[in-house]
């Protein structure tokens, strides 16, 4: 009879090193930029140690970055941020006032 290792990790956040759900994809996708721009300088002929320069310390901005608001926020503080920006400040109800004390007339039947 053959054994399975049951998968203890089912319904939990992906978590690295502390980062967690998409903190995760900010950070790879960071430092994948950085690599980018970084490659793309030097192939256009930039200084090796303006690249370098660049590449440390835009990677180093990154990781810093990330993990601060890692910290503060926490695991769906960057959805709960976004959730506010959507959500108005106030609702403006321009109706007559009259016009809402009224009341609703009754459908007829035919």
């Amino acid at each position: 009879m053959d054994t399975y290792n049951i998968n203890k990790g089912i319904g939990r956040t992906v978590e690295f090193r502390g980062l967690k759900a998409q903190y995760l994809f900010i950070f790879a996708g960071g430092l994948l930029g950085i690599l980018i721009l970084v490659m793309i300088l030097y192939m256009a002929g930039t200084s090796s140690y303006i690249c370098l320069f660049l590449g440390a310390g835009g990677a180093s901005l990154i990781v810093w970055q990330t993990f601060s608001l890692n910290r503060k926020y926490g695991e769906h503080g960057l959805m709960k941020i976004g959730a506010k920006k959507r959500h108005p400040r106030y609702i403006i109800c321009r109706k007559p006032v009259r016009r809402c004390l009224r009341s609703t007339p009754k459908p007829t039947t035919a």
